[in-house]
């Protein structure tokens, strides 16, 4: 049958105007935090769609951490295609790579400019590698460090403690000489209360004790001499030294041990880099006066900082991978990484940004970070961490209490722990 040339025309119109319509695949990108954080996430979005063309949905979720967690978990587990790309806290990879959420991007790597030697090797080993495969970077680094008051040790002629009991020495020494002035004054200030900061914070003493989590073969082990010596000097700072606060085991995380520092109760503090600023801020009854370094450790032992952070990865599930990736390119380049630490405070997950020039001259402390960076540890990679988590905690802070002895909180724990694995496997 012969066509019209008006017909064909039209008909070739036709095909136009359908093929205009179908718009191209738009990448989610799931990002939480404080308002100006998510703020600034857009704006560095709108700034990669306009130099790629690629169209991006942020997905705005909320500050609290647990809840970020559902906001993924939900998605995922119904294998839905967005979000593609998304921030995660280091604890949730291990969960999310167990459960073949995960994207491995080690073919993307091999292609790309993104030079994984750029990163913490022991970070990237730690964290983000799942059955041999790459499946996240490092975009956030954070870790546990010791911040004391300059000025106060200045007062009385002592330095700054590299072992635990130098500390206790320390703070006994000039909490008795403040306390004539400040009955409310102690030495040392730490998160005790239950919940993942605790865990943080044992996972700290323990490793400095030659202790830890594991054992060699990445089981949990708990019940060890190393742990149970580290939780009892954890329970003496309150009980035995008092030098930290009764409350401690209820009341003290993060922000009521910043505070209670910051206000001049205290001489030295266990806290996370964010602290740092607070205490610098005008407004800081310590500004000027503060110093930070590594944490103390056992006199046989070595400095640890527990690891924390945000983490990128991309949905097995995605339906536009390779776009997917350009984005996540892009968030671990080297200038989105400076200006996200210029610009936020964020500790780069870049190990070669610790060199750049200008963010040294705004970080005086960078050589300590990047020191705290190469010994952090991380908690476990394991796909029922937070059961896990929960577990110890509940015990330590029975611990700290008084309720159990440490030998017994670390063996009922481990028993308990036990359990929870063998119904994982089963």
């Amino acid at each position: 049958m012969k066509i019209s040339r008006d017909t064909y025309i039209l008909f070739v119109a036709a095909l136009l105007v359908i093929s205009c319509s179908k718009e191209q695949p738009v990448l989610t990108f799931a990002v939480g935090g404080a308002p100006n954080e998510v703020d600034y996430w857009e704006r560095l979005i709108d700034k990669f769609e306009k130099s790629t063309g690629i169209r991006v949905d942020v997905m705005r979720q909320p500050t609290d951490t647990d809840q970020r967690r559902q906001g993924l978990v939900i998605p995922l587990k119904a294998k839905q295609k967005d979000p593609d790309v998304f921030l995660m806290d280091v604890i949730w990879v291990g969960q999310f790579a167990a459960s073949d959420w995960l994207l491995p991007i080690d073919s993307c790597l091999e292609k790309s400019d993104v030079d994984i030697n750029t990163f913490f090797r022991s970070i990237i080993q730690q964290v983000d590698v799942f059955e041999e495969s790459i499946v996240a970077l490092p975009v956030y680094n954070d870790c546990g460090m010791f911040y004391y008051r300059k000025d106060l040790l200045q007062k009385y002629g002592l330095s700054a403690p590299q072992t635990w009991y130098e500390l206790v020495s320390v703070a006994e020494k000039i909490q008795e000489k403040e306390r004539n002035k400040n009955p409310q004054f102690y030495g040392f200030v730490w998160q005790g209360a239950q919940y993942e900061g605790l865990l943080c914070t044992f996972l700290e003493f323990a490793h400095s004790y030659g202790g830890g989590l594991l054992d060699e073969n990445g089981k949990v082990h708990l019940h060890r001499r190393e742990n149970i010596e580290a939780l009892q000097f954890m329970h003496d700072l309150i009980h035995k030294y008092e030098i930290s606060p009764p409350n401690t085991f209820t009341e003290m995380k993060e922000e009521e041990v910043r505070l209670f520092f910051e206000n001049g109760n205290a001489l030295f503090e266990r806290n996370w880099p964010y602290a740092w600023g607070l205490h610098e801020r005008d407004d800081s009854p310590v500004k000027g006066n503060v110093g930070i370094m590594m944490l103390p450790k056992s006199s046989t032992g070595k400095a640890a900082a527990t690891l924390g952070g945000w983490h990128i990865g991309i949905s097995r599930y995605s339906d536009d991978i390779n776009n997917a990736w350009r984005l996540a390119e892009f968030i671990v380049s080297y200038a989105v990484q400076k200006e996200l630490t210029l610009v936020l405070g964020w500790n780069p997950g870049r190990s070669d940004l610790y060199d750049d020039q200008e963010i040294r001259e705004r970080i005086p402390h960078i050589d300590v970070l990047k020191d705290a960076f190469n010994n952090a540890v991380a908690r476990p990679n394991l796909p029922y961490y937070t059961q896990v988590s929960e577990t110890i905690q509940r015990y330590l802070n029975a611990a700290l209490s008084g309720n159990l002895t440490p030998a017994q909180a670390l063996e009922e724990s481990q028993t308990e722990i036990e359990k929870i694995v063998k119904a994982y496997h089963e």
